[in-house]
């Protein structure tokens, strides 16, 4: 195992049984795979990726391999790298820099170890890796194609640095493709959210109050799995449009300070800072639960329930019981960190594969089109989009209808009256 720092090697039969268990699902990505073995459309590349280290991520990592890539990984949160599956990735010959609990300090290193390959392509989630080049390794900027980025969050940063004319190199939004966005960050993060907190808490969500802040898509799947469990959901948002979009789905919409005094279980999905803070914890019923399911940890104001608490203990793993000073307990999931990745398993496999579908053709074309992009944000190709879609289909073994040749005329033509 060279080229790797893991936690412990011995893990990799275990991890090399999730990673066959994922695959079994994600036939999308095994029919790019078996492609890509053939035609090695990534012969001589390197990829240097910065995401979260689970068993659908090291599906994704043997696909890019099989097309001739040098994959070298990373991983893009400190609770959601899976050490067995890592194990088995570095058994197979990837380097991979990653182990669950890391801390800041060796966060930067591992990050800094898979750019040390010099890449061609760098993949992110969360656009840490884009900003380390950026500002510590300018030095790599001329021989990167491009990038991609897998998350709302950090399609917000790398939008910013192309505004600013900051961005160096292409970027391609994975996050904002019709066969991710609408799937991933809705069915996904819906499942796999109400995943970690029942596995964390064990907690009857029939009956409780459950409020999501956010109601872009990560935020509406998860108040449709949280309804569909029985639960009572409230909204809160600062966009008029989704508010009323929440309002007309059948929620009830409300300010956070006012749903702060009668929920059960809090979730953030905004990707903004300070969505709980001191204002909110002191309102909340005793043994309220709080969680997020956005990017960073900083949409829950840990160092403010840290600071105001006069007691903290660990009751579970990864549930934290803070005491105020009125005696009232908040109890915090996965220290304010993505909820679905460090007290489950993150997305299934079945949605992760439309995700990594569009990241391994993404990649593909960023190749073939090595030096005709500008420095900025491209969306996925519509073609690449459809494609995704239309295997994902055929492996659902779903037929559809076909245009007629008269039909399409019909569709693009102006002069049919009425």
């Amino acid at each position: 195992m060279k080229n790797c720092k893991i936690k412990n090697a011995s893990l990799a039969p275990a991890g090399l049984k999730k990673i066959e268990w994922a695959r079994s699902h994600m036939p999308v990505l095994e029919r790019i795979k078996k492609r890509f073995a053939k035609e090695k459309p990534l012969e001589g590349v390197r990829i240097a990726a910065c995401l979260h280290n689970t068993k659908e991520t090291a599906v994704l990592a043997e696909t890019l391999a099989a097309g001739g890539a040098q994959v070298a990984l990373c991983g893009s949160n400190p609770l959601s790298t899976q050490d067995d599956v890592v194990a088995a990735l570095a058994s197979e010959g990837i380097s991979v820099y990653a182990w669950r609990g890391i801390n800041k300090k060796d966060y930067y290193w591992c990050i800094n170890k898979v750019l040390d390959i010099k890449p061609h392509i760098t993949l992110d989630d969360g656009a840490d890796l884009i900003s380390a080049v950026h500002s510590k390794r300018k030095q790599l900027i001329p021989g990167i194609i491009g990038g991609q980025e897998e998350t709302t969050t950090g399609v917000i940063r790398l939008k910013a640095m192309a505004k600013a004319c900051a961005l160096k190199f292409p970027v391609i939004a994975v996050n904002d493709a019709k066969t991710k966005m609408m799937f991933d960050n809705r069915y996904g993060t819906g499942s796999s959210t109400i995943d970690g907190i029942m596995r964390a808490t064990n907690i009857l969500l029939a009956g409780k109050r459950f409020v999501v802040a956010g109601y872009g898509w990560c935020g509406r799947g998860l108040a449709m799995r949280a309804r569909g469990m029985g639960a009572l959901v409230t909204i809160t948002e600062v966009d008029a449009v989704k508010a009323l979009e929440a309002r007309m789905d059948g929620f009830e919409v409300a300010p956070m300070l006012e749903a702060a005094r009668y929920g059960d279980i809090f979730v953030t999905a905004t990707g903004d800072i300070d969505v709980l803070t001191k204002k909110h914890f002191p309102l909340m019923k005793d043994g309220a639960i709080i969680a997020n399911t956005g990017h960073f940890d900083c949409e829950i104001n840990v160092k403010q329930l840290d600071a105001m608490a006069k007691r903290k203990r660990t009751i579970l793993p990864e549930v934290d019981e803070y005491t105020l000073p009125n005696n009232r307990r908040v109890i915090l999931l996965a220290q304010g960190r993505l909820v679905n990745l460090a007290c489950a398993e993150g997305h299934p496999s079945e949605v992760m594969m439309m995700s990594f579908g569009n990241q391994a053709l993404a990649t593909e074309y960023l190749v073939k089109n090595a030096g005709k992009l500008k420095n900025k944000v491209y969306e996925v190709p519509d073609e690449i989009d459809r494609e995704i879609a239309r295997l994902t289909l055929q492996a659902m073994s779903i037929k559809m209808d076909v245009l007629t040749k008269e039909q399409e005329e019909y569709l693009s033509s102006w002069t049919s009256g009425t």
